[in-house]
């Protein structure tokens, strides 16, 4: 709306001339035009790297920004990067990072290259999605097929509801990564996974293994799942992914793949 796009326009003019300042990216609903009456602005703001090695130092890696100035309840919301930091975002950001960038547009830019840069963090690499289902369906298999059930032997309330996330965060996650959807967050789940396509079925199953916690739910579930994307994956193959995505990520120098 206008007056979110002069309240940009007004933070640009504020930080381009300070030392350091690279570029100002502007990201969430604005970018994308889906904003609301009283949204916030949200941007990522490229500096160099002596600056961002100053604000790393800080710990200061994101602020809240001309609280009030440009219309009631207005405010920009400002993550520090640098092209450092964007070109690793390109290369292997998790989900919330590439999603982030969805719809994103450069509204400042002191550097060749930046709108390029910024195009290609949404996008995952070649195989990269077919990777992430294969991550997903392992995680679902050893928290719905190992975990739960072990739950329910031993009765650990605090285990059945653990797997139970982990198991329907993977089986949704699945579901977005075989429609090329990135996941913002977990607060977000809930409704897109009724959104991407998925067989008969299987969002029922999701709801009903959140609403009754156990083997008898989650089975269901995983069938759906394997039916649909398990391509033949094993459980021994599925032990060996979940290993080599949980538990060898500190050696990998990866993130766990609900972190993805």
């Amino acid at each position: 709306m206008e007056h979110q796009e002069r309240a940009l326009g007004a933070y640009v003019e504020q930080v381009k001339g300070e030392p350091g300042t690279l570029g100002v990216v502007v990201v969430g609903s604005v970018a994308r035009g889906e904003e609301r009456e009283d949204s916030d602005v949200d941007v990522y703001l490229v500096v160099d790297a002596d600056r961002f090695a100053e604000l790393a130092v800080a710990d200061r890696w994101a602020w809240i920004d001309r609280v009030g100035l440009d219309y009631p309840g207005s405010y920009v919301d400002v993550k520090a990067t640098d092209l450092a930091y964007l070109r690793a975002a390109a290369e292997r950001g998790d989900d919330p990072t590439r999603a982030s960038f969805v719809g994103a547009r450069v509204a400042y830019g002191a550097v060749d290259g930046l709108d390029e840069l910024v195009a290609a963090i949404p996008r995952l690499p070649d195989g990269g999605w077919d990777g992430r289902i294969a991550s997903h369906v392992a995680q679902a298999h050893l928290h719905g097929g190992y975990f739960l059930k072990q739950a329910e032997e031993r009765g650990d309330a605090f285990l059945l509801h653990h797997a139970t996330t982990h198991l329907t965060m993977a089986a949704a996650r699945a579901a977005l990564a075989a429609a090329h959807v990135l996941m913002p967050g977990p607060k977000y789940l809930g409704r897109l996974v009724r959104e991407v396509p998925s067989p008969d079925g299987f969002v029922e199953a999701w709801d009903r293994t959140l609403a009754e916690p156990g083997t008898a739910a989650a089975n269901e579930l995983l069938a759906i799942l394997d039916d649909w994307l398990g391509q033949g994956q094993t459980l021994n193959e599925s032990l060996s992914i979940f290993i080599r995505d949980n538990e060898l990520a500190w050696l990998r120098g990866t993130v766990p793949a609900e972190y993805f």
